[in-house]
């Protein structure tokens, strides 16, 4: 297996555990925090979480074009493909809207609805972890 082939798998991988444990752990305890301190708790959330996935999702897009580009273009990797952009826009659509919304306080029903719209991601992102998977081992 080349250098390429394993980094896209492993980042994949990352990015499929980072997104379950964002929907299961880390966006159901925007509930729990006082309204006093949401404000900064949600603001070092989105800093912090920006800074472990904004490299992941750079080498995921780079490994997968360099994949494409040398020739890897079976059908689960290519529906993988289009998974990022499922991803990618639920993420402009949905969620980066509602953490903007969530920067000037707590709301219980944006967070609700950040929950809800997280699992087209967190789907999208597992559904591709198996698809990577099956066309690169």
């Amino acid at each position: 297996m080349n250098l390429i082939v394993s980094t896209h798998l492993a980042v994949t991988w990352m990015l499929v555990g980072l997104i379950w444990v964002v929907q299961i752990l880390v966006y159901p305890q925007f509930r729990r925090v006082a309204s006093a301190e949401f404000r900064d708790y949600h603001f070092a959330h989105c800093f912090r979480i920006g800074l472990i996935i904004a490299p992941l999702l750079f080498v995921e897009i780079a490994t997968v074009a360099w994949l494409f580009y040398e020739g890897h273009r079976t059908r689960p990797l290519v529906i993988s493909i289009g998974l990022i952009v499922v991803v990618w826009l639920c993420t402009a659509v949905f969620q980066a809207p509602i953490h903007l919304r969530l920067m000037r306080g707590f709301n219980a029903a944006l967070i609700h609805r950040l929950i809800l719209t997280n699992w087209i991601r967190t789907l999208a992102w597992t559904a591709r972890g198996i698809l990577v998977s099956l066309a690169l081992l």
